[in-house]
């Protein structure tokens, strides 16, 4: 199940109507109490890691020959938001960007920098619950800048890469580290869908067996939740498809190829999506088409049960009535013949039901 605060996919206030949009503001929930800058500096043979307690720890690695990764886990503190603008000579535009949580997936290229925003998901396997956060990566010719919304463990695959001289990812620029991360985000999609999937084709079977009212709860709920993911995985394809058409200075030919392969793993992603959105909707005709059927047939059964006593209720009001002279009431087996009667009326009728396969 998706968090409740990321219920509604676009927020705006009137306070943000009007303002300048280089405005260091944060526009989202703040989700931990201080910022926390994590950095990993590393080239073919050396690397070192570690935690800044303020951004100025961040010159000593700025001209250096190596990758370095600053990883900034928070974004609420525009005092140290300014202050990274400032270190790095970015323009407030991009940091603006950063700060923006409910903007578009997008790339946008900058003189210095380029910058890629998008949504990043991660499944709590104890909760069950998918937690959304904005992901923002700015990237430079040496120096790689992420921006979480919250402190997690996403990332740490990529890290374990890093710390176990993979040689591609150690011999890699920025540019390939971006990759990376991008996987890592796209393989989440991949596996929160997965998992939602799963959940729908068991649905498909219960629906089968049992088309209760509780099922047609559990479709809604689930197109629910497919459509937000829909309104993620979508732009975020959008967005590194317009990574390979860009002429980007700091992205590499030889990296081309795996912004490539990313683009398959992002359209894989969407297509799964739109398959189990036709799945849930295809559940929808049958719970109705079953429901209906079901329908039909006490109709059928309610049908045939009136069409019989029909005659025998006619028979019934005739000598129910109050007229003096009935001819058959002097009959001494008058009330037995009357029964014999309905009764070959009854059984001739549902024979004749049953040969026309009325039901």
């Amino acid at each position: 199940m998706l968090r409740k605060d990321m219920a509604r996919f676009l927020k705006k206030s009137k306070q943000e109507i009007g303002r300048s949009p280089d405005e260091l503001i944060f526009k989202g929930d703040q989700k931990i109490d201080q910022v926390q800058l994590r950095i990993i500096d590393f080239d073919s043979t050396n690397l070192s890691e570690d935690a800044l307690k303020t951004v100025s720890d961040i010159v000593a690695f700025q001209h250096k020959n190596t990758v370095t990764w600053l990883n900034v886990d928070g974004l609420h503190n525009t005092a140290v938001m300014l202050e990274i603008t400032k270190v790095f000579d970015l323009d407030t535009l991009v940091m603006a960007e950063v700060l923006n949580t409910d903007a578009r997936p997008r790339m946008i290229e900058y003189d210095n920098c380029d910058l890629i925003t998008l949504k990043m998901l991660s499944l709590d396997e104890a909760t069950g619950k998918t937690h959304v956060e904005n992901l923002s990566i700015i990237l430079t010719e040496n120096v790689l800048i992420s921006f979480q919304e919250n402190r997690g463990d996403v990332f740490e695959p990529v890290r374990e890469r890093i710390r176990k001289q993979k040689k591609r990812i150690r011999n890699g620029g920025t540019d390939y580290l971006t990759f990376a991360l991008l996987d890592i985000v796209v393989d989440n999609y991949l596996y929160v869908i997965s998992v939602l999937g799963e959940k729908i084709e068991t649905l498909e079977e219960n629906l089968l067996l049992n088309p209760s009212e509780k099922v047609i709860y559990q479709i809604n709920d689930y197109k629910r939740e497919l459509n937000f993911l829909r309104k993620i995985v979508k732009p975020a394809k959008e967005m590194i498809f317009s990574i390979t058409k860009a002429d980007s200075d700091f992205i590499t030919e030889s990296t081309d190829v795996h912004f490539k392969e990313l683009q398959d793993n992002i359209s894989h992603a969407n297509d799964a999506a739109d398959y189990y959105r036709e799945i849930l909707s295809d559940q929808l005709n049958i719970y109705h088409t079953t429901i209906s059927s079901k329908l039909n047939d006490i109709i059928k059964f309610l049908t045939v049960f009136s069409v019989i006593f029909i005659p025998l209720t006619f028979i019934a009001g005739i000598y129910g009535t109050n007229f003096e002279y009935v001819p058959e009431l002097s009959f001494k087996y008058s009330y037995f013949i009357m029964w014999i009667v309905m009764i070959i009326i009854a059984i001739g009728m549902l024979l004749f039901f049953k040969r026309k396969k009325w039901f």
